[in-house]
């Protein structure tokens, strides 16, 4: 038994010897000895493209963008609203004798919306141009007296002078002169009586022809008219109605031309300038253009937001009051790169802007302004001419890495 143990333990040494000692002769005589030299040729292969990788640049996309000048349109959000809206009141008292106009009915200025009663308006105008007449027929008889006045104290005037001279003469008494100075007093008198008498004539034609013009004035009350071209946004008062001051006739609306209203936001407004053309797309599609005639100058306390106003054309009036419009007001035109907006990325500032391959295929990031959001991507501004930028992998990358860039066209 003790040979046993010793034959096996020289056999287990002999095969650990070779397994340790002679593994490669050992694996040549059972036949696998290629295809451990190509396990190992190619482990070396891989552990020099590991080596090789780690000393390589990143790889990363990048597009080669040319900048393009578009127009930089200021957009904004409003909605058209009437050129004028007017609500017809009546001014005076009565009842309605005209058959009433109904809504969407076109009128133009002048026409006819309500007619009053006259009632008895017509009297007293009667009355009136007859008081007028009767007080401009005193104005002969007030002059007539004012000239016999005049002619008084002409001939008082002669008289005192002459019984001047007698009584410095000796030949008058001084009796006569005291009645001649008298009869000038009275005179004078009279022209100032005949004055005041002239003159309240003429305070009663005034008051009499104040009184016809109240008529007339009341009289055109009585035909209540169409203020402008336009619509009956209502109907006007029915037959019968009465009437106050203050009551309603009819509302009219005018749409030729008619207005855009928006608001402009404060970084926006130094960019929109009255007399700029404007376009505007409606809910309806349809697409309309016309200029800016009015900017405010004072912002809404709630939004810091700025009025504008557009006038557009609207013969055929198929733009209706209060819908809701994109409008376009333009401006100066820029320079401006189209890139994907997956382009865009934050440094770490937090400030928004593109990572760009620089001299040396160094990572160097650019800060943007966003200019337009389309469809096809992002209009940006604030970049150089020609720029390289990363349009895959810049998340990947900071500032001063180096890459290996692949470029894609500007369509891919």
């Amino acid at each position: 038994m003790r040979l046993i143990s010793i034959v096996n333990a020289i056999l287990v040494v002999t095969a650990l010897y070779y397994l340790v000692f002679e593994r490669d002769a050992l694996f040549a005589f059972a036949g696998r000895g290629e295809d451990q030299t190509e396990t190992a040729a190619e482990a070396e292969a891989g552990a020099e493209d590991v080596a090789q990788a780690q000393g390589d640049a990143i790889g990363v996309v990048a597009l080669r963008s040319t900048a393009r000048e578009i127009g930089s349109a200021v957009q904004l959000r409003g909605q058209t609203k009437a050129n004028r809206q007017v609500e017809v009141l009546a001014e005076t008292t009565s009842t309605v004798i005209s058959e009433p106009k109904r809504r969407g009915t076109f009128v133009e200025a002048g026409d006819l919306l309500c007619e009053l009663d006259p009632g008895t308006r017509p009297a007293s105008l009667a009355e009136a141009t007859a008081a007028e007449l009767e007080a401009k027929s005193r104005v002969p008889e007030a002059e007539a007296r004012l000239e016999e006045a005049h002619a008084l104290v002409a001939e008082a005037e002669i008289n005192l002078k002459a019984a001047r001279k007698l009584s410095e003469t000796g030949f008058g008494s001084e009796t006569t002169r005291i009645s001649r100075e008298a009869a000038m007093s009275s005179a004078q008198a009279g022209i100032k009586s005949a004055e005041a008498g002239l003159e309240a004539t003429q305070a009663g034609i005034e008051a009499a022809s104040a009184e016809v013009a109240a008529a007339h004035r009341e009289m055109d009350r009585l035909s209540i008219t169409a203020p402008f071209r336009g619509l009956l946004e209502s109907d006007t008062a029915e037959l019968g109605s009465l009437m106050q001051p203050g009551s309603l006739c009819a509302t009219v609306i005018q749409l030729d031309p008619i207005k855009l209203v928006g608001f402009v936001p404060e970084t926006e407004v130094n960019r929109v300038t009255v007399g700029s053309m404007a376009s505007a797309q409606l809910v309806t599609g349809l697409q309309v253009e016309g200029r800016v005639t009015f900017l405010s100058r004072s912002a809404d306390e709630t939004t810091r937001t700025f009025e504008v106003e557009i006038t557009v054309p609207n013969p055929e009036l198929l733009i209706r009051d209060g819908q809701t419009a994109n409008i376009q007001i333009a401006a100066e035109g820029v320079k401006a790169h189209l890139l994907p907006q997956s382009a865009l990325t934050l440094n770490n500032e937090g400030r928004l802007g593109v990572r760009t391959v620089g001299a040396g295929d160094m990572v160097d990031f650019r800060p943007i302004q966003l200019l337009r959001d389309t469809a096809e991507g992002v209009w940006v501004g604030g970049l150089p001419e020609t720029t390289d930028i990363i349009v895959v992998g810049q998340e990947f990358v900071t500032k001063g890495v180096t890459v290996a860039p692949t470029y894609r066209e500007a369509s891919q």
